[in-house]
């Protein structure tokens, strides 16, 4: 199953993966990046809310980012490589 999702999301991981662990990588900058991922789509869940609460087209703005940061970050966590995740963090 894993393998699966990492093939279909391959176009996000692949451009990640490349390269080395940072020198400072920590395991709990996996978990981290999992926690702020889910936090984000939360974000994404309560804009849509107000979105169609407000009716307002200009809502979709924060939805569409917070969606977008949310997941990136919930696929890296969960089904990247710990390059992947030390390029997320940074390499310093």
């Amino acid at each position: 199953m894993k393998q699966r999702l990492r093939q279909l999301f391959s176009f996000i991981l692949r451009p990640l993966e490349s390269g080395n662990v940072g020198p400072n990588y920590k395991d709990s900058h996996r978990t981290i990046l999992n926690v702020v991922g889910v936090l984000f789509l939360f974000l994404a869940t309560v804009s849509a809310i107000a979105m169609a609460y407000t009716g307002k087209v200009g809502a979709l703005i924060p939805v569409l980012v917070f969606l977008g940061i949310g997941s990136v970050s919930v696929i890296v966590g969960t089904l990247g490589s710990d390059a992947a995740v030390s390029k997320m963090w940074g390499n310093r």
